[in-house]
């Protein structure tokens, strides 16, 4: 398959020196450290397992396919639901929250190896048989609403404080547009830096839990694991947790293919090809079952760092493996993960502004350059389908609940959307795409 060489990106990074690529490595890490962290305050699972097991996730996936993906694993979203309605059962049970989340982190452990069933029919039967339920005219709205639904947080985020939000987008828009050099492939990391000392200087930052943590500390304890369970299980809870949670990795899948067709348009190399849409999905399956094992969130491929790449044009995976061993060290350091935590919501909400817009961009470009014709009824029927449901639930009713015998099953706006966008596009006729391995833009 031909690499499309895309004019002014830069495929090694090696050749700005390892300074500039430390500080790319450190761009990427603060890209999906507002993120990534909020998913264990939001689940009352550990921040530092979180991080720890972010980087780890990483390179293990860095490895499965073959270290040429520039993607980096963050905490998923769509398993938040699931959290929660496996701490409500368990505390139904007399369970606290603490007891409860490694329940749940069975039921995303098991939901990480289906994965490995994709992954295994993908191996079996080919991408190209596969890839028919996914063609541009889904992933490409997928992505979109990726972008769309991900954006209420960030302007959640920015409404805290308005103004430092606009000095962190005006420095990201400066930046990538009149800076030179290594100004203009950093934005992301100028712009958390210096939002964050504006708000400092106005005395918009509480710096007192930095004072309080520790310089050196050990990431996770052993009762908050999935393996302190099994020391005296519950297993009704276990097998609750299980069917709670499992039914939401169809929706994830969907997002990673979602997710690595938009590397692939942003780098201009077909990930699905090579190393494989098999590959990426393994790499991804096992990162979240060895970090729910561990008591950290499932791993998901980061959109804010897509739109890293997008916007610094620089797309060598080595810096992504830099980022994921940042995350690895400062995992160890809580006085780090204090001073990220004092990091104003607004200054967050200012990156991922720009950051969630570029993701949504992708997959408009997606459609495009893919000629997704939209005058064509059963095209415009799927793409309006995914879009409103993506958007509609996530900012109307919410997670949409139902339940399988005693157990509850939540699913997002953006897992319901695409769950349609796949079935949808498998029914209705009129089918006129082929995937050719090479054609995703």
């Amino acid at each position: 398959m031909a690499t499309e060489i895309i004019p002014q990106a830069i495929y090694d990074a090696r050749t700005l020196g390892k300074p500039r690529m430390l500080l790319l490595g450190f761009q990427h890490m603060f890209a999906m450290f507002g993120a990534t962290v909020l998913v264990p305050a939001l689940t009352g699972l550990s921040v530092s397992a979180t991080l720890l097991f972010a980087g780890v996730g990483t390179l293990i996936f860095h490895l499965i396919t073959k270290c040429k993906v520039p993607a980096f694993l963050g905490s998923s979203f769509a398993f938040i639901g699931g959290y929660a309605a496996v701490v409500a059962m368990g505390a139904a049970q007399g369970l606290d929250q603490a007891a409860s989340l490694p329940y749940a982190c069975i039921g995303v452990f098991f939901a990480g190896l289906m994965y490995f069933v994709l992954a295994a029919l993908i191996k079996a039967f080919g991408v190209k048989k596969v890839m028919r339920f996914f063609p541009p005219v889904v992933t490409g709205p997928i992505i979109i609403a990726i972008g769309l639904t991900l954006s209420g947080s960030a302007l959640n985020n920015c409404k805290t404080n308005w103004w430092i939000a606009l000095v962190a987008v005006l420095i990201i828009i400066v930046c990538n547009i009149w800076g030179k050099k290594i100004i203009k492939i950093i934005p992301v990391l100028l712009a958390v830096f210096g939002s964050y000392l504006v708000a400092a200087c106005f005395g918009q930052v509480d710096f007192s839990k930095v004072g309080e943590a520790a310089w050196i500390g050990l990431p996770f304890k052993f009762e908050d694991t999935a393996f302190h369970v099994f020391a005296d299980p519950n297993w009704g809870l276990v097998l609750t947790a299980i069917i709670t949670i499992v039914p939401i990795s169809l929706a994830t899948m969907i997002e990673h293919i979602g997710d690595i067709c938009a590397i692939s348009s942003t780098t201009g190399h077909n990930y699905l090809e090579d190393p494989g849409l098999n590959r990426t999905l393994l790499g991804d399956g096992i990162a979240t079952a060895v970090a729910s094992m561990f008591g950290a969130p499932a791993n998901t491929t980061y959109g804010e760092n897509t739109g890293v790449l997008n916007l610094t044009r620089v797309f060598d995976p080595r810096v992504i493996r830099i980022a994921a061993g940042l995350a690895i060290l400062f995992s160890f350091c809580p006085k780090f993960a204090a001073v990220i935590s004092a990091m104003p919501a607004a200054t967050i909400g200012g990156v991922s502004l720009v950051l969630y817009g570029m993701i949504a961009a992708v997959g408009l470009r997606n459609l495009i350059e893919n000629h997704v014709d939209l005058g064509a009824p059963r095209n415009l029927i799927i793409v309006a389908l995914i879009l409103v449901l993506a958007v509609g639930v996530s900012y109307g009713p919410g997670n949409i609940s139902f339940t399988v015998g005693k157990a509850t099953i939540a699913l997002s706006g953006l897992a319901i959307a695409a769950l349609t966008g796949v079935i949808v596009n498998a029914i209705l006729p009129g089918k006129d795409y082929e995937f050719k391995g090479g054609d995703v833009k």
